[in-house]
């Protein structure tokens, strides 16, 4: 019963991060978009734990940007967004009991956070520099180099939406601490 309980609870974070990447979509300059899907992301790992939350992560994260039109970052975004919340989760996980005081929890979301956000964001940037220098026909030296030149542009746009992201889910803990499992899975 126990594993069921989370698998679905697992299935129910993947389709709920999945609707918060979609429902709110701030453009960029760069045709991306900042959403609040990364609260989720983050509190996929801290509920879930490393493994399921990643999972979760990913899965909903990939299906938003399926579902949004971006399917040519679906599949980073499933690797990205998983390894986002597995090291959120991780750290998370590590890190509360090792601080002591009320606010352990919450400086365990911010550490883990920054750490899992900045995984996103090297991600992306990765990729979308990858992606570019594909995208001009021919993969050198210097196609790479424009693509990293160009996203470079994204970066602070990640990085401001990996800090919504850790915001979200520091006012979302108190609401998941409320309900039993999920402050039995969030404290193991």
């Amino acid at each position: 019963m126990k594993n069921t309980k989370k698998l679905v609870i697992g299935a129910l974070m993947a389709a709920l991060t999945c609707i918060a990447t979609m429902i709110i979509k701030i453009p960029t300059p760069t045709l991306g978009y900042i959403h609040l899907g990364d609260g989720l992301v983050l509190l996929c790992g801290i509920v879930l734990g490393p493994l399921g939350g990643a999972l979760s992560a990913g899965i909903g994260s990939m299906f938003a940007d399926i579902f949004s039109g971006y399917a040519s970052w679906a599949p980073a975004t499933l690797i990205i967004k998983a390894l986002t919340a597995f090291v959120a989760g991780f750290l998370f996980h590590r890190m509360q009991h090792r601080f002591n005081g009320n606010g352990a929890k919450y400086l365990s979301i911010i550490l883990g956070g920054i750490i899992g956000e900045a995984v996103m964001v090297f991600g992306y940037f990765v990729y979308e520099a990858g992606l570019a220098a594909l995208a001009s026909g021919h993969f050198n030296s210097a196609t790479l180099a424009a693509g990293i030149a160009s996203s470079a542009s994204g970066i602070p746009f990640n990085i401001l939406q990996g800090v919504t992201g850790i915001v979200i889910s520091l006012v979302l803990l108190p609401v998941l601490m409320k309900i039993e499992d999920a402050r039995e899975w969030i404290c193991a």
